[in-house]
């Protein structure tokens, strides 16, 4: 494909101005941009901005969209952005039409998919990203899936083609091939350099179908995102499908049947500009002063309040959490500072949820519920960050469902509140994985799947050197260490994706950890009855060697219920009493030692076992090689 050169090129003038609420819907091409991470979804949007000239030169830095400083370090992107572009295309050497361009990037990791999904539900084209050194991963191929359910245009581009490791000839054919074109019809681009991006512009402009609606229906929009801000409350980002919104008219969210004053409408180019109204297809935001972001919630449908629509648009739901821990501050005086950061970041993150919990050994704490790990992840990271605060997890639950023998259910999301009795079944959340990996590595990662209670539904070569496998897996056994356990074993060349499946009853019991004989239920764990032996023999030898030595005799044991399955003794720390007893009559000695004994034999009655901070992180840190 022909390439007008690095970005250093001379280009027209592109900064041509559209106003939102005016601008025809045959001239508005709404996209996005998916891909696995760091296939370059951010550089390219970078280029993109800088050569439409909606950010200058001198205002430019790298990941310009990625808005908080995790996303920027990390290199991912974890809230959706929009950006409104003007573009001419090409008529000759000649200056074309004039069109604008709204581009959504989107979270590329599995656990944002929901927000991946309403971000393609307001577009009409997606550009599918891959990179040219790395090829097809995971991610990719489920955001490809969404991008078709949605019935989107597709538009296949190889990125990074200026590495010295690329082979975008054998990458472009593996992408033809899964999408059904020809290889020359994939784009070669560099979103460092910005070779191909022009081209890959007007593409947009000519693959991509301008967006369709009744402009004299009454309104309706879709929200594919909200933040908040300090000062002017919610801001919501929509994309308007039917009718027109306009400043200063009362608009309701017909999920929460919440109505508000429409105070601020207008677009993100790529800083906030107001406008007057936005039509039909036009991608924009909203403020309506509101201060809690769980009343704008991702895939909702806004509409007016005088001439509301008659139906919201489809595809709502709301996001539930798949993966609780535990989150306990290592001093205690900072459980208020806790609870108050964790008020702050829910007005940011709707999907997030916590409820206050007690645990004897790690004090007051929080339950939380997170998407998935990377969610965890990035929470726990912007607790210790922005609010200054030093934490402990305890180890991801999933959400059981456990029926009693007299038929009561019970949700369980801690090991906690498993309940005691005779129980009739208990279900649990399974899977459907994805894993892509090279050829030579298809033994390690089908005995990885099978070790953790996986079901093999199928593999499909995409080439001759790389192959899909798919299998079905219970969740608890995925969110832990899997993907580590993953990357080891194929040298860091597998990807994982999953989307839940359902659910399926399981052989599960609770091991709880008794040191002294009490229970610590940051140790206690849910797991399959085929492995409950293996658990608490593991980590019982793990404690003996945290736990510092006491002045008496403390065992560790693994129960399940009242049966004991594994022990361990850290054995008393020993004061040589006999040291000043240098000679003399046998019967002094015994009388130290029996003084000694007595003395042990008390002090374990009353004694207390001190677990430090650093055993409980190490303890509930998988060491599986």
């Amino acid at each position: 494909m022909p390439s007008r050169g690095p970005l250093a090129s001379p280009r027209r003038k592109a900064n041509v101005t559209n106003a939102p609420g005016s601008t025809a819907p045959a001239a508005i091409r709404n996209f996005c941009i998916i891909a696995h991470i760091d296939h370059g979804k951010s550089t390219l949007a970078d280029r993109m901005l800088q050569i439409t000239e909606v950010v200058e030169t001198r205002k430019m830095r790298e990941q310009y969209l990625d808005r908080m400083d995790i996303e920027r370090e990390r290199g991912i992107t974890v809230k959706s952005q929009a950006v409104r572009m003007p573009w001419r295309t090409r008529s000759g050497d000649a200056e074309g039409d004039r069109f604008v361009l709204n581009m959504i990037d989107t979270p590329g990791h599995v656990d944002f998919t929901y927000e991946v999904s309403r971000s393609l539900a307001a577009c009409e084209g997606a550009i599918l990203l891959v990179d040219a050194a790395q090829g097809i991963e995971a991610q990719t191929l489920a955001n490809l899936y969404l991008a078709m359910g949605n019935d989107l245009t597709i538009i296949p581009v190889l990125n990074k083609i200026d590495l010295p490791s690329a082979d975008p000839d054998r990458y472009a054919e593996e992408l033809a091939h899964l999408i059904g074109c020809e290889p020359e019809d994939v784009f070669r681009v560099s979103g460092k350099t910005g070779e191909g991006v022009i081209e890959l512009l007007d593409a947009i402009v000519e693959q991509v179908p301008p967006p369709s609606g009744e402009a004299d229906a009454p309104p309706r929009a879709m929200i594919f995102d909200s933040v908040y801000d300090t000062y002017r409350g919610v801001i919501t980002y929509i994309r308007v499908v039917d009718g027109r919104l306009k400043a200063r008219d009362r608009i309701r969210m017909m999920s929460t049947r919440a109505d508000h004053e429409l105070l601020e409408i207008g677009v993100i180019s790529p800083e906030p500009q107001v406008a007057q109204a936005l039509g039909v297809g036009e991608v924009g935001y909203l403020i309506t002063g509101v201060k809690d972001v769980r009343q704008s919630k991702v895939g909702d449908t806004v509409t007016d309040e005088r001439k509301p629509a008659a139906a919201a648009l489809p595809g709502y739901t709301e996001p539930k959490p798949m993966v609780f821990s535990g989150l306990y501050p290592i001093d205690g005086s900072d459980y208020g500072n806790l609870r108050e950061a964790l008020d702050k970041l829910q007005l940011n993150d709707a999907s997030l949820q916590f409820e206050p919990e007690t645990s004897a050994a790690l004090g007051f704490g929080f339950r939380v519920g997170f998407l998935g790990l990377l969610h965890l992840e990035i929470i726990r990271a912007r607790l210790e960050r922005e609010f200054n605060l030093d934490l402990i997890s305890t180890a991801p639950n999933v959400v059981y469902q456990v029926t009693m023998e007299d038929g009561e259910q019970v949700e369980v999301t801690n090991p906690s509140e498993f309940p005691e009795g005779k129980i009739a079944a208990i279900t649990e959340p399974v899977v459907k994985a994805t894993v892509l990996t090279p050829t030579d590595c298809i033994g390690p990662v089908m005995d990885l799947c099978q070790s953790r209670r996986g079901v093999q539904e199928g593999m499909d070569y995409l080439s001759t050197g790389r192959v899909e496998i798919r299998y079905t897996l219970p969740l608890a056994e995925i969110v832990f260490d899997f993907f580590d356990q993953l990357k080891s074993r194929t040298k860091g060349y597998a990807s994982l994706d999953y989307e839940i499946e359902g659910s399926q009853e399981a052989a599960l019991v609770k091991v709880d950890i008794l040191l002294q004989g009490e229970r610590v239920d940051a140790f206690a764990a849910i797991v399959h009855k085929d492995q409950a032996y293996a658990y608490g023999v593991k980590l019982a030898q793990r404690l003996k060697k945290l736990i510092p030595r006491q002045q008496f005799e403390v065992p560790i044991q693994a129960a399940i219920g009242s049966r004991i399955i594994a022990r361990e003794n850290i054995r008393a720390m020993r004061k040589d009493v006999l040291a000043k007893c240098y000679g003399g009559d046998i019967t002094r000695k015994r009388k130290l030692l029996e003084k000694q004994k007595e003395g042990k034999k008390r002090m374990k009655t009353v004694g207390r076992v001190d677990v430090p901070q650093d055993a409980f992180i190490a303890a509930l840190r998988s060491d599986e090689n």
